[in-house]
């Protein structure tokens, strides 16, 4: 799974004074990240105490999706650039390995 194919794949609106960062519109609230990138993907689901939601990452070859997985079963996937990706990890204090 690529950064260019899910850009290209799926409708991303740009979140407002977030710079590299992308909002997944005009799908399910339910959709799960594993329609996004795949069942194969390498993804990593975080507790973390900055985010009321769970949190799923998965790193692409530029960038990364992160995804929030609320109490009711919805979900908002985000798509991030290298810079965009970065920044929001070090926001939620996730250190990927």
């Amino acid at each position: 799974m690529t950064f260019d194919f899910l850009r290209t794949q799926w409708s991303w609106k740009p979140i407002r004074n977030c710079p590299g960062r992308y909002k997944l519109v005009n799908v399910p609230p339910d959709l799960p990240i594993e329609a996004l990138v795949g069942t194969d993907a390498d993804m990593t689901e975080f507790s973390v105490e900055t985010a009321s939601d769970r949190v799923a990452v998965v790193r692409l070859d530029r960038g990364g999706v992160i995804s929030y997985k609320r109490p009711n079963g919805t979900y908002v996937h985000t798509l991030n650039d290298p810079d965009g990706f970065a920044r929001k990890l070090l926001q939620l204090g996730i250190a990927l390995h």
